[in-house]
């Protein structure tokens, strides 16, 4: 939402801004078949832990490194890949866990969650660059959000609950 009024606001052309939401949106659809075809083989929660823990470096690298086009083009590319990498791992790991009887009700509520937060990174986000006149605490917080994000997976145990027989 607000790459591309960074990529204005450090002096970098707009066509930059414009071909980093093409290359998210790109890198986009090969990550969550790649990752998605990875979580087969792969514990999804260990690919969750890993895809947060990237996206927490490629922020950093955003923070850390000066502003140019590469740089912009490179997180696009990463960050897109890893964007919605995450939908077929958190759905799979649902449907592992609770089984498929339960995914559509339980993958609603997480999918629910997920809108929640992206408002309130969006509008968050607008809220810090007009109190703050910059781009640098959005980018640290998102920094932030992500690490969290890795660890908070790592407690996970996703393996299958196992219910009592009913009744007969």
């Amino acid at each position: 939402m607000h790459l591309p009024a960074y990529v204005g606001d450090v002096g970098i052309p707009g066509w930059v801004a414009a071909w980093a939401l093409g290359l998210i949106g790109a890198c986009n659809i090969v990550g969550a078949y790649v990752l998605g075809s990875l979580g087969a083989r792969f514990r999804g929660r260990n690919m969750l832990v890993a895809i947060y823990a990237l996206r927490t470096i490629f922020v950093l690298a955003v923070v850390v490194l000066p502003p140019s086009a590469p740089l912009i083009l490179a997180f696009a590319a990463l960050f897109g890949f890893t964007w919605l990498g995450t939908i077929p791992l958190t759905s799979g790991m649902v449907a592992r866990i609770f089984g498929p009887r339960y995914l559509s009700t339980l993958y609603g509520v997480v999918f629910l969650s997920h809108q929640v937060g992206a408002f309130l990174g969006a509008w968050g986000g607008g809220y810090a660059y007009d109190l703050l006149g910059s781009y640098d605490a959005v980018w640290a917080a998102m920094a932030v959000i992500s690490a969290i994000a890795a660890l908070m997976h790592l407690p996970i145990s996703d393996r299958p609950v196992v219910r009592q027989p009913k009744a007969a």
